[in-house]
C-alpha cells in the first residue's frame, strides 16, 4: 500500500466523526474543526526478507479558538477512548481497507495552541502506528 493511499484511508476511517473535517495531504486553508494527517517517520526491516515496515503517522487534530471553554470540551471527546473519540474512528478498520496488517493509535501528545492567519486554536496530536509490507 502505498503512504498515500494510508493516509487517506486514515482520513476515511476519522470521517466518522460528526463535523470533523479531515485532510489526508495538508491543506493551505483548512476549515476547522480539522484533522491532518502526516508521516512523521518509516521504520523498514521490522521483519525477516523486509517483510514489515513501520510506518508512524501524526494526526494534528486543530479545535476551535483557545479562548473557548467548547474547544477544550470538544477536544476532550477526541481524546477520550469512547464513541466519538479519534481512537475508536482511526482503529475502526485495522487494516486500512486489507492493505495493512495493523493500525493502532499509540497515544495523544502536544495539546497546545496553533496560531493560523492571525487565530490562535487549541491542537493536539496524535501518535499513530501502521505495520503493513
Amino acid at each position: 500500500m502505498s503512504i498515500n493511499a494510508m493516509r487517506s484511508a486514515l482520513a476515511t476511517n476519522m470521517g466518522t466523526i460528526s463535523g470533523l473535517r479531515t485532510y489526508a495531504d495538508i491543506p493551505d486553508n483548512p476549515n476547522m474543526p480539522a484533522a491532518v494527517v502526516q508521516l512523521g517517520s518509516v521504520s523498514y526491516n521490522q521483519a525477516f526478507a523486509n517483510g514489515l515496515t513501520e510506518y508512524n503517522f501524526v494526526i494534528t487534530v486543530i479545535f476551535g479558538r483557545i479562548a473557548t471553554t467548547q474547544a477544550q470540551r470538544n477536544l476532550d471527546n477526541l481524546i477520550s477512548t469512547g464513541a466519538g473519540s479519534l481512537k475508536t474512528a482511526v482503529e475502526s478498520d485495522r487494516t486500512l481497507g486489507g492493505a495493512a496488517y495493523d493500525t493502532r493509535v499509540a497515544e495523544m501528545t502536544n495539546l497546545t495552541s496553533v496560531t493560523i492567519g492571525d487565530i490562535t486554536y487549541l491542537s493536539a496530536d496524535f501518535a499513530v502506528t501502521v505495520f503493513a509490507q
